[in-house]
Protein backbone atom coordinates (compact mmCIF):
# COMPACT_ATOMS: atom_id res chain seq x y z
CA UNK A 1 0.00 0.00 0.00
CA UNK A 2 1.25 3.50 -0.78
CA UNK A 3 -0.26 5.10 2.34
CA UNK A 4 0.39 4.09 5.94
CA UNK A 5 -2.33 5.25 8.34
CA UNK A 6 -0.92 5.78 11.83
CA UNK A 7 -3.22 6.88 14.61
CA UNK A 8 -2.38 7.94 18.13
CA UNK A 9 -4.43 7.15 21.23
CA UNK A 10 -2.36 8.59 24.08
CA UNK A 11 -0.36 11.76 24.54
CA UNK A 12 0.64 11.23 28.17
CA UNK A 13 0.27 8.88 31.13
CA UNK A 14 -3.32 9.66 32.14
CA UNK A 15 -4.79 10.62 28.77
CA UNK A 16 -8.34 9.67 27.75
CA UNK A 17 -8.76 6.04 28.74
CA UNK A 18 -11.32 5.30 26.03
CA UNK A 19 -9.20 6.68 23.18
CA UNK A 20 -7.78 3.28 22.17
CA UNK A 21 -11.29 1.91 21.68
CA UNK A 22 -12.45 5.11 19.95
CA UNK A 23 -9.56 5.00 17.49
CA UNK A 24 -9.97 1.31 16.64
CA UNK A 25 -13.73 1.63 16.13
CA UNK A 26 -13.64 5.01 14.37
CA UNK A 27 -12.23 3.98 11.01
CA UNK A 28 -9.40 2.37 9.08
CA UNK A 29 -5.92 2.24 10.64
CA UNK A 30 -2.72 0.32 10.02
CA UNK A 31 -0.91 1.26 13.22
CA UNK A 32 -2.10 2.68 16.53
CA UNK A 33 0.49 4.31 18.79
CA UNK A 34 0.46 5.46 22.38
CA UNK A 35 2.88 7.91 24.01
CA UNK A 36 3.11 7.73 27.83
CA UNK A 37 6.58 9.05 28.67
CA UNK A 38 6.80 12.70 29.63
CA UNK A 39 9.96 13.60 31.53
CA UNK A 40 7.92 13.67 34.74
CA UNK A 41 6.56 10.18 33.98
CA UNK A 42 10.02 8.65 34.13
CA UNK A 43 10.33 9.96 37.69
CA UNK A 44 6.94 8.45 38.60
CA UNK A 45 7.92 5.09 37.09
CA UNK A 46 11.25 5.25 38.88
CA UNK A 47 9.49 5.60 42.19
CA UNK A 48 7.16 2.71 41.24
CA UNK A 49 10.16 0.53 40.56
CA UNK A 50 11.72 1.43 43.92
CA UNK A 51 8.64 -0.04 45.61
CA UNK A 52 8.38 -3.06 43.30
CA UNK A 53 11.20 -4.00 40.87
CA UNK A 54 8.69 -5.83 38.64
CA UNK A 55 6.97 -2.53 37.82
CA UNK A 56 8.38 0.51 36.04
CA UNK A 57 5.93 0.48 33.11
CA UNK A 58 2.67 2.36 32.49
CA UNK A 59 0.09 0.07 34.06
CA UNK A 60 -2.77 1.99 32.45
CA UNK A 61 -1.79 0.69 29.01
CA UNK A 62 -2.19 -2.90 30.16
CA UNK A 63 -5.76 -2.15 31.28
CA UNK A 64 -6.49 -0.39 28.00
CA UNK A 65 -5.02 -3.28 26.00
CA UNK A 66 -7.33 -5.73 27.74
CA UNK A 67 -10.30 -4.08 26.04
CA UNK A 68 -8.82 -3.64 22.56
CA UNK A 69 -6.19 -6.32 21.95
CA UNK A 70 -8.61 -8.75 20.32
CA UNK A 71 -10.05 -6.05 18.07
CA UNK A 72 -6.60 -4.91 16.98
CA UNK A 73 -5.55 -8.46 16.09
CA UNK A 74 -8.77 -9.10 14.23
CA UNK A 75 -8.44 -5.94 12.15
CA UNK A 76 -4.70 -6.22 11.58
CA UNK A 77 -3.84 -3.02 13.43
CA UNK A 78 -0.37 -3.04 14.95
CA UNK A 79 0.05 -1.45 18.39
CA UNK A 80 3.25 0.50 19.14
CA UNK A 81 3.82 2.15 22.50
CA UNK A 82 6.55 3.47 24.77
CA UNK A 83 4.50 2.42 27.81
CA UNK A 84 7.33 0.03 28.64
CA UNK A 85 8.98 2.94 30.41
CA UNK A 86 11.76 1.58 32.62
CA UNK A 87 10.76 -2.05 32.11
CA UNK A 88 9.80 -2.84 28.50
CA UNK A 89 10.55 -6.54 28.98
CA UNK A 90 8.18 -6.62 31.94
CA UNK A 91 5.34 -5.02 29.98
CA UNK A 92 5.99 -7.34 27.02
CA UNK A 93 5.64 -10.34 29.35
CA UNK A 94 2.47 -8.88 30.82
CA UNK A 95 0.96 -8.45 27.35
CA UNK A 96 1.76 -12.06 26.46
CA UNK A 97 0.11 -13.19 29.68
CA UNK A 98 -2.90 -11.01 28.87
CA UNK A 99 -3.12 -12.64 25.45
CA UNK A 100 -3.01 -16.09 27.00
CA UNK A 101 -5.76 -15.16 29.44
CA UNK A 102 -7.92 -13.81 26.60
CA UNK A 103 -7.23 -16.80 24.37
CA UNK A 104 -5.33 -14.69 21.83
CA UNK A 105 -2.13 -15.48 19.99
CA UNK A 106 -0.20 -12.23 20.15
CA UNK A 107 3.33 -11.69 18.89
CA UNK A 108 5.11 -9.14 21.07
CA UNK A 109 8.44 -7.48 20.36
CA UNK A 110 10.19 -4.93 22.48
CA UNK A 111 13.09 -2.52 22.36
CA UNK A 112 15.65 -2.03 25.08
CA UNK A 113 19.06 -0.49 25.61
CA UNK A 114 17.97 2.99 26.60
CA UNK A 115 18.78 2.48 30.30
CA UNK A 116 22.11 4.07 31.19
CA UNK A 117 23.98 2.94 34.28
CA UNK A 118 24.22 5.93 36.59
CA UNK A 119 24.68 4.82 40.22
CA UNK A 120 23.92 8.33 41.43
CA UNK A 121 20.61 8.62 39.51
CA UNK A 122 17.10 7.32 40.07
CA UNK A 123 16.65 6.95 36.31
CA UNK A 124 18.90 7.67 33.33
CA UNK A 125 17.66 6.86 29.85
CA UNK A 126 18.89 7.65 26.36
CA UNK A 127 16.37 8.72 23.73
CA UNK A 128 16.63 5.93 21.17
CA UNK A 129 15.56 6.08 17.55
CA UNK A 130 13.10 4.17 15.40
CA UNK A 131 15.07 1.35 13.78
CA UNK A 132 14.58 -1.04 16.71
CA UNK A 133 10.82 -0.63 16.38
CA UNK A 134 11.09 -1.29 12.66
CA UNK A 135 13.07 -4.51 13.27
CA UNK A 136 10.32 -5.83 15.56
CA UNK A 137 7.66 -5.02 12.97
CA UNK A 138 9.70 -6.63 10.18
CA UNK A 139 9.70 -9.78 12.30
CA UNK A 140 5.91 -9.82 12.43
CA UNK A 141 5.19 -8.23 15.81
CA UNK A 142 1.53 -7.43 16.55
CA UNK A 143 2.56 -5.26 19.50
CA UNK A 144 5.83 -3.38 19.96
CA UNK A 145 6.79 -2.07 23.38
CA UNK A 146 9.63 0.35 23.97
CA UNK A 147 11.26 2.19 26.80
CA UNK A 148 12.61 5.69 26.26
CA UNK A 149 12.60 6.37 22.55
CA UNK A 150 11.91 9.77 21.05
CA UNK A 151 8.18 10.37 20.91
CA UNK A 152 8.24 10.69 17.13
CA UNK A 153 9.96 7.29 16.78
CA UNK A 154 6.65 5.56 17.52
CA UNK A 155 5.49 6.73 14.07
CA UNK A 156 8.85 6.71 12.29
CA UNK A 157 9.48 3.03 13.10
CA UNK A 158 6.35 1.73 11.35
CA UNK A 159 7.13 3.94 8.34
CA UNK A 160 10.64 2.48 8.08
CA UNK A 161 9.17 -1.03 8.19
CA UNK A 162 6.46 -0.29 5.63
CA UNK A 163 8.49 1.67 3.09
CA UNK A 164 11.90 0.03 3.53
CA UNK A 165 13.72 3.25 4.29
CA UNK A 166 17.39 3.10 5.19
CA UNK A 167 19.46 5.51 7.23
CA UNK A 168 20.31 7.31 3.99
CA UNK A 169 16.67 8.36 3.42
CA UNK A 170 17.11 11.49 5.51
CA UNK A 171 14.34 13.57 3.96
CA UNK A 172 11.82 10.77 4.35
CA UNK A 173 12.91 10.16 7.94
CA UNK A 174 12.60 13.88 8.64
CA UNK A 175 9.11 14.02 7.15
CA UNK A 176 8.01 11.07 9.27
CA UNK A 177 9.58 12.71 12.32
CA UNK A 178 7.39 15.75 11.77
CA UNK A 179 4.32 13.53 11.40
CA UNK A 180 5.28 11.68 14.58
CA UNK A 181 5.82 14.93 16.47
CA UNK A 182 2.43 16.18 15.32
CA UNK A 183 0.45 13.16 16.55
CA UNK A 184 2.51 12.32 19.65
CA UNK A 185 0.48 14.62 21.92
CA UNK A 186 -2.85 13.15 20.94
CA UNK A 187 -5.72 15.60 20.66
CA UNK A 188 -3.42 18.60 20.99
CA UNK A 189 -3.11 18.67 17.16
CA UNK A 190 -6.86 18.27 16.56
CA UNK A 191 -7.95 21.31 18.57
CA UNK A 192 -6.97 20.44 22.13
CA UNK A 193 -5.34 23.32 24.03
CA UNK A 194 -5.82 25.51 20.94
CA UNK A 195 -5.68 29.31 21.28
CA UNK A 196 -8.77 29.77 19.12
CA UNK A 197 -10.84 26.93 20.58
CA UNK A 198 -14.02 29.03 20.34
CA UNK A 199 -13.74 28.81 16.54
CA UNK A 200 -13.75 25.00 16.49
CA UNK A 201 -16.94 23.32 15.23
CA UNK A 202 -17.66 21.85 18.67
CA UNK A 203 -16.09 24.67 20.66
CA UNK A 204 -13.27 22.35 21.71
CA UNK A 205 -15.64 20.11 23.68
CA UNK A 206 -14.17 16.69 22.85
CA UNK A 207 -11.52 16.70 20.13
CA UNK A 208 -10.84 13.44 18.36
CA UNK A 209 -7.43 11.82 18.28
CA UNK A 210 -5.16 12.30 15.25
CA UNK A 211 -4.12 10.22 12.27
CA UNK A 212 -1.07 10.70 10.04
CA UNK A 213 -1.38 9.31 6.54
CA UNK A 214 2.27 8.73 5.65
CA UNK A 215 3.56 8.40 2.09
CA UNK A 216 6.74 6.69 0.80
CA UNK A 217 8.55 10.04 0.38
CA UNK A 218 7.92 11.01 4.03
CA UNK A 219 5.18 13.50 3.29
CA UNK A 220 1.93 13.09 5.18
CA UNK A 221 -1.62 14.25 5.63
CA UNK A 222 -2.81 14.98 9.17
CA UNK A 223 -6.44 14.10 9.76
CA UNK A 224 -8.84 12.43 12.21
CA UNK A 225 -11.72 9.98 12.09
CA UNK A 226 -14.97 11.33 10.60
CA UNK A 227 -17.50 12.51 13.12
CA UNK A 228 -15.01 13.14 15.92
CA UNK A 229 -14.71 16.55 17.57
CA UNK A 230 -12.20 19.32 17.14
CA UNK A 231 -10.62 20.13 13.79
CA UNK A 232 -7.44 19.65 11.80
CA UNK A 233 -6.39 22.95 10.26
CA UNK A 234 -3.14 24.62 9.31
CA UNK A 235 -3.33 26.53 12.60
CA UNK A 236 -3.96 23.51 14.85
CA UNK A 237 -1.06 21.77 13.12
CA UNK A 238 1.14 24.87 13.45
CA UNK A 239 0.37 25.03 17.16
CA UNK A 240 1.52 21.45 17.74
CA UNK A 241 4.53 21.84 15.48
CA UNK A 242 5.75 24.66 17.74
CA UNK A 243 5.25 22.61 20.91
CA UNK A 244 8.39 21.85 22.93
CA UNK A 245 10.87 22.65 20.16
CA UNK A 246 13.90 24.89 20.02
CA UNK A 247 15.54 26.21 16.89
CA UNK A 248 15.01 25.16 13.27
CA UNK A 249 17.32 22.17 13.79
CA UNK A 250 15.17 19.52 15.51
CA UNK A 251 17.76 17.01 16.67
CA UNK A 252 16.86 13.33 16.75
CA UNK A 253 18.73 10.02 16.96
CA UNK A 254 18.05 9.12 13.31
CA UNK A 255 17.93 12.51 11.59
CA UNK A 256 18.11 16.23 12.18
CA UNK A 257 14.80 17.59 10.95
CA UNK A 258 14.79 21.09 9.48
CA UNK A 259 11.64 22.69 10.85
CA UNK A 260 12.18 25.71 8.61
CA UNK A 261 11.45 23.50 5.58
CA UNK A 262 8.06 22.19 6.74
CA UNK A 263 5.26 23.14 4.36
CA UNK A 264 1.64 23.08 5.52
CA UNK A 265 -1.41 23.29 3.25
CA UNK A 266 -5.11 22.74 3.85
CA UNK A 267 -6.04 19.91 1.52
CA UNK A 268 -9.68 19.64 2.55
CA UNK A 269 -11.88 19.59 5.65
CA UNK A 270 -9.80 18.18 8.53
CA UNK A 271 -6.94 17.37 6.17
CA UNK A 272 -3.59 19.21 6.29
CA UNK A 273 -0.78 18.18 3.98
CA UNK A 274 2.74 18.25 5.44
CA UNK A 275 5.46 18.28 2.78
CA UNK A 276 8.87 19.58 1.76
CA UNK A 277 10.62 18.49 4.96
CA UNK A 278 14.38 18.17 4.66
CA UNK A 279 16.71 16.18 6.88
CA UNK A 280 20.43 16.09 7.60
CA UNK A 281 22.55 13.44 9.35
CA UNK A 282 21.87 13.01 13.05
CA UNK A 283 24.30 14.11 15.74
CA UNK A 284 26.82 11.60 17.05
CA UNK A 285 25.29 11.79 20.52
CA UNK A 286 21.96 10.86 22.06
CA UNK A 287 20.08 12.90 24.61
CA UNK A 288 19.95 11.32 28.06
CA UNK A 289 17.22 12.22 30.53
CA UNK A 290 18.36 11.91 34.15
CA UNK A 291 16.06 11.95 37.17
CA UNK A 292 17.19 12.22 40.78
CA UNK A 293 15.32 12.63 44.02
CA UNK A 294 16.02 16.20 45.09
CA UNK A 295 14.61 16.08 48.60
CA UNK A 296 11.24 16.80 50.15
CA UNK A 297 8.72 19.59 49.68
CA UNK A 298 5.60 20.99 51.25
CA UNK A 299 3.33 23.94 50.56
CA UNK A 300 0.78 25.99 52.48
CA UNK A 301 -1.40 28.80 51.11
CA UNK A 302 -2.67 31.77 53.12
CA UNK A 303 -5.69 33.86 52.10
CA UNK A 304 -5.09 37.59 52.57
CA UNK A 305 -8.28 39.63 52.27
CA UNK A 306 -8.96 43.35 52.02
CA UNK A 307 -6.51 46.08 52.98
CA UNK A 308 -2.77 46.04 53.76
CA UNK A 309 -2.05 42.97 51.63
CA UNK A 310 1.75 43.52 51.45
CA UNK A 311 1.97 44.10 55.20
CA UNK A 312 -0.05 40.97 55.92
CA UNK A 313 2.23 38.94 53.66
CA UNK A 314 5.30 40.38 55.37
CA UNK A 315 3.92 39.45 58.78
CA UNK A 316 3.36 35.83 57.74
CA UNK A 317 6.82 35.66 56.22
CA UNK A 318 8.48 36.84 59.39
CA UNK A 319 6.47 34.47 61.55
CA UNK A 320 7.17 31.41 59.38
CA UNK A 321 10.87 32.19 59.11
CA UNK A 322 11.10 32.58 62.87
CA UNK A 323 9.44 29.20 63.36
CA UNK A 324 11.32 27.01 60.83
CA UNK A 325 14.25 29.11 59.63
CA UNK A 326 14.84 30.68 56.23
CA UNK A 327 16.65 27.90 54.36
CA UNK A 328 14.61 26.39 51.53
CA UNK A 329 11.63 28.72 52.02
CA UNK A 330 9.96 30.41 49.06
CA UNK A 331 7.12 32.93 49.26
CA UNK A 332 4.94 33.86 46.28
CA UNK A 333 2.27 36.55 46.65
CA UNK A 334 -0.44 36.26 43.97
CA UNK A 335 -2.30 39.56 43.80
CA UNK A 336 -5.65 38.11 42.82
CA UNK A 337 -7.44 40.74 44.94
CA UNK A 338 -9.72 43.46 43.55
CA UNK A 339 -10.42 46.72 45.41
CA UNK A 340 -13.82 47.73 46.69
CA UNK A 341 -15.67 44.48 46.02
CA UNK A 342 -18.44 42.86 48.02
CA UNK A 343 -17.14 39.33 47.39
CA UNK A 344 -14.60 37.79 49.77
CA UNK A 345 -12.85 35.72 47.13
CA UNK A 346 -12.55 38.64 44.74
CA UNK A 347 -11.08 40.78 47.53
CA UNK A 348 -8.41 38.22 48.45
CA UNK A 349 -4.81 37.62 47.50
CA UNK A 350 -3.01 34.29 47.94
CA UNK A 351 0.32 33.85 49.67
CA UNK A 352 1.89 30.55 48.65
CA UNK A 353 4.62 29.34 51.00
CA UNK A 354 6.87 26.50 49.80
CA UNK A 355 9.59 24.67 51.67
CA UNK A 356 12.13 22.30 50.12
CA UNK A 357 14.62 20.46 52.26
CA UNK A 358 16.60 17.25 52.40
CA UNK A 359 15.17 16.65 55.87
CA UNK A 360 11.69 15.15 55.54
CA UNK A 361 10.75 16.03 59.13
CA UNK A 362 11.56 19.73 58.72
CA UNK A 363 9.67 19.97 55.43
CA UNK A 364 6.80 17.92 56.84
CA UNK A 365 4.66 18.50 59.89
CA UNK A 366 7.16 20.88 61.46
CA UNK A 367 6.50 23.28 58.57
CA UNK A 368 2.78 22.76 57.99
CA UNK A 369 1.99 22.85 61.70
CA UNK A 370 3.92 26.12 62.05
CA UNK A 371 1.68 27.60 59.36
CA UNK A 372 -1.55 26.36 60.95
CA UNK A 373 -0.49 27.65 64.38
CA UNK A 374 -0.74 31.19 62.99
CA UNK A 375 -4.51 30.90 62.49
CA UNK A 376 -5.32 32.93 65.62
CA UNK A 377 -2.03 34.76 65.99
CA UNK A 378 -1.28 36.54 62.75
CA UNK A 379 -2.99 39.02 60.41
CA UNK A 380 -6.70 39.90 60.58
CA UNK A 381 -8.86 37.50 58.62
CA UNK A 382 -6.17 34.79 58.64
CA UNK A 383 -7.24 31.59 56.90
CA UNK A 384 -5.56 28.89 54.81
CA UNK A 385 -6.69 26.85 51.83
CA UNK A 386 -4.50 23.87 52.75
CA UNK A 387 -4.59 21.40 55.61
CA UNK A 388 -1.43 20.45 57.49
CA UNK A 389 0.27 17.54 55.82
CA UNK A 390 3.51 15.64 55.49
CA UNK A 391 6.24 16.40 52.98
CA UNK A 392 6.45 14.59 49.68
CA UNK A 393 9.60 13.73 47.71
CA UNK A 394 10.36 15.71 44.56
CA UNK A 395 12.57 14.98 41.60
CA UNK A 396 15.18 16.93 39.70
CA UNK A 397 15.50 16.47 35.93
CA UNK A 398 18.69 17.14 33.99
CA UNK A 399 19.64 16.43 30.39
CA UNK A 400 22.95 14.90 29.34
CA UNK A 401 24.36 13.26 26.23
CA UNK A 402 26.03 9.98 25.39
CA UNK A 403 27.77 8.80 22.23
CA UNK A 404 25.46 6.94 19.85
CA UNK A 405 27.87 3.99 19.66
CA UNK A 406 28.04 3.73 23.47
CA UNK A 407 24.43 2.55 23.70
CA UNK A 408 23.41 -1.08 23.10
CA UNK A 409 20.18 -0.53 21.19
CA UNK A 410 18.51 -3.96 20.89
CA UNK A 411 15.30 -5.16 19.27
CA UNK A 412 13.93 -8.28 20.96
CA UNK A 413 11.83 -10.02 18.32
CA UNK A 414 8.63 -12.00 19.02
CA UNK A 415 10.72 -15.17 18.69
CA UNK A 416 12.99 -14.00 21.49
CA UNK A 417 15.91 -13.37 19.13
CA UNK A 418 17.92 -10.31 20.14
CA UNK A 419 18.93 -8.11 17.19
CA UNK A 420 21.49 -5.35 17.81
CA UNK A 421 20.61 -2.06 16.13
CA UNK A 422 23.74 -0.40 14.79
CA UNK A 423 24.18 3.34 15.28
CA UNK A 424 23.93 5.56 12.21
CA UNK A 425 27.09 5.21 10.07
CA UNK A 426 27.05 8.88 9.12
CA UNK A 427 26.49 11.60 11.68
CA UNK A 428 26.69 15.35 11.57
CA UNK A 429 28.78 15.53 14.70
CA UNK A 430 27.88 18.17 17.23
CA UNK A 431 25.50 20.43 15.36
CA UNK A 432 26.14 23.51 17.47
CA UNK A 433 23.47 26.00 18.35
CA UNK A 434 20.96 26.84 15.62
CA UNK A 435 21.09 30.36 14.29
CA UNK A 436 19.24 32.69 16.61
CA UNK A 437 17.33 35.61 15.19
CA UNK A 438 16.75 39.00 16.66
CA UNK A 439 13.94 41.06 15.21
CA UNK A 440 14.98 43.39 12.42
CA UNK A 441 14.22 47.09 12.35
CA UNK A 442 13.43 47.45 8.70
CA UNK A 443 10.05 45.78 8.58
CA UNK A 444 6.94 47.02 6.81
CA UNK A 445 5.25 50.17 7.96
CA UNK A 446 1.78 49.52 9.34
CA UNK A 447 0.58 53.02 10.10
CA UNK A 448 -1.55 53.62 13.13
CA UNK A 449 -2.12 51.53 16.20
CA UNK A 450 -4.95 50.56 18.50
CA UNK A 451 -4.93 49.08 21.97
CA UNK A 452 -5.92 45.45 22.13
CA UNK A 453 -4.95 42.01 23.39
CA UNK A 454 -2.02 40.52 21.50
CA UNK A 455 -4.06 37.33 21.12
CA UNK A 456 -6.40 39.07 18.70
CA UNK A 457 -3.70 38.70 16.05
CA UNK A 458 -1.55 35.77 17.15
CA UNK A 459 -1.78 32.26 18.52
CA UNK A 460 0.65 30.65 20.95
CA UNK A 461 1.68 27.29 22.33
CA UNK A 462 4.08 26.76 25.23
CA UNK A 463 5.53 23.87 27.19
CA UNK A 464 8.38 22.46 29.22
CA UNK A 465 11.72 20.79 28.57
CA UNK A 466 13.37 20.04 31.87
CA UNK A 467 14.04 23.35 33.57
CA UNK A 468 13.51 25.30 30.34
CA UNK A 469 10.32 26.46 28.65
CA UNK A 470 9.50 27.10 25.03
CA UNK A 471 7.02 29.64 23.75
CA UNK A 472 5.96 29.51 20.10
CA UNK A 473 3.96 32.41 18.67
CA UNK A 474 2.45 32.48 15.20
CA UNK A 475 0.74 35.17 13.14
CA UNK A 476 -2.70 34.28 11.87
CA UNK A 477 -2.29 35.96 8.47
CA UNK A 478 0.42 36.79 5.97
CA UNK A 479 -0.30 40.48 6.59
CA UNK A 480 0.50 40.30 10.30
CA UNK A 481 3.58 38.09 10.06
CA UNK A 482 6.05 40.89 9.15
CA UNK A 483 4.74 42.96 12.06
CA UNK A 484 5.05 40.07 14.52
CA UNK A 485 8.52 39.18 13.25
CA UNK A 486 9.84 42.71 13.77
CA UNK A 487 7.84 43.64 16.87
CA UNK A 488 8.21 40.62 19.18
CA UNK A 489 11.83 40.90 20.28
CA UNK A 490 13.49 39.33 23.29
CA UNK A 491 13.38 42.75 24.96
CA UNK A 492 9.67 43.14 24.31
CA UNK A 493 9.03 39.65 25.61
CA UNK A 494 10.76 40.70 28.84
CA UNK A 495 8.44 43.71 29.07
CA UNK A 496 5.34 41.59 28.56
CA UNK A 497 6.51 38.64 30.69
CA UNK A 498 8.76 40.19 33.38
CA UNK A 499 9.79 36.82 34.84
CA UNK A 500 11.81 36.19 31.67
CA UNK A 501 13.83 39.41 31.94
CA UNK A 502 16.66 38.00 34.08
CA UNK A 503 16.88 34.72 32.17
CA UNK A 504 18.70 33.65 29.02
CA UNK A 505 16.16 33.75 26.18
CA UNK A 506 16.87 32.41 22.70
CA UNK A 507 14.73 33.55 19.78
CA UNK A 508 14.30 31.67 16.49
CA UNK A 509 12.29 32.52 13.38
CA UNK A 510 10.28 30.03 11.32
CA UNK A 511 9.00 32.09 8.38
CA UNK A 512 7.37 29.07 6.75
CA UNK A 513 5.07 28.87 9.78
CA UNK A 514 4.79 32.67 10.25
CA UNK A 515 6.19 31.99 13.70
CA UNK A 516 8.84 32.91 16.22
CA UNK A 517 9.91 30.52 18.95
CA UNK A 518 11.48 31.48 22.26
CA UNK A 519 13.46 29.09 24.46
CA UNK A 520 13.51 30.44 28.01
CA UNK A 521 16.37 28.87 29.94
CA UNK A 522 15.83 28.09 33.61
CA UNK A 523 12.25 29.32 33.87
CA UNK A 524 11.21 26.05 35.54
CA UNK A 525 14.22 25.76 37.82
CA UNK A 526 15.23 22.14 38.36
CA UNK A 527 12.37 20.82 36.25
CA UNK A 528 8.63 20.27 36.49
CA UNK A 529 8.73 18.04 39.56
CA UNK A 530 10.75 20.61 41.51
CA UNK A 531 9.13 23.78 40.17
CA UNK A 532 7.04 25.92 42.50
CA UNK A 533 5.66 28.17 39.76
CA UNK A 534 1.89 28.52 39.70
CA UNK A 535 2.17 27.10 36.17
CA UNK A 536 4.96 24.54 36.74
CA UNK A 537 5.00 23.17 33.18
CA UNK A 538 4.67 26.57 31.44
CA UNK A 539 1.56 25.33 29.65
CA UNK A 540 -0.23 28.65 30.21
CA UNK A 541 2.71 30.88 29.33
CA UNK A 542 1.50 31.38 25.77
CA UNK A 543 -1.98 32.35 26.87
CA UNK A 544 -0.54 34.79 29.40
CA UNK A 545 1.40 36.45 26.58
CA UNK A 546 -1.69 36.59 24.36
CA UNK A 547 -3.66 38.31 27.12
CA UNK A 548 -1.30 41.30 27.32
CA UNK A 549 -2.79 44.55 25.98
CA UNK A 550 -0.42 46.17 23.49
CA UNK A 551 -0.39 48.56 20.54
CA UNK A 552 -1.70 46.54 17.60
CA UNK A 553 -1.37 47.73 14.01
CA UNK A 554 -4.69 49.09 12.79
CA UNK A 555 -4.04 47.93 9.22
CA UNK A 556 -3.80 44.31 10.31
CA UNK A 557 -7.10 42.42 10.37
CA UNK A 558 -8.16 40.86 13.66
Amino acid sequence: MSVLRIGNASGFYGDRFAAWREMLDGGELDVLTGDYLAELTMLILGRDRMRDPSLGYAKTFLRQAEGVLGTALERGVTLVTNAGGLNPAGLADAIRSLGDRLGLQVRVGYVEGDAIQRPDALTANAYLGAFGIAACLDAGADVVVTGRVTDASLAVGPAIARFGWTRDDLDALAGATVAGHLIECGAQVTGGNFSFFTELPDGGHRPGFPIAELHPDGSSVLTKHPGTGGAVTVETVTAQLLYEVGGPDYLGPDVVTRLDTVGLAQEGPDRVRVSGVRGTPPPDTLKVGVNNLGGFRNSMTFVLCGLDIPAKAALVRGQIEESVGTEGLEFTLARTDHPDTGDTEAASALLHVHLRDGDKSRAGRAFSAAAVELALASYPGCTLTTLPGDATPYGVFTADTIAQDAVEHVAVLPSGERVPIAPPPVTGGLQGAPVRHEASTGGPSLHGTRRGALGELVGARSGDKGGDANLGVWARTDATWPWLRDWLTVERLAELLPETAALTVERYELPNLRAVNFVIRGLLGQGVAASTRFDPQAKALGELLRSRVVDLPTEAPA
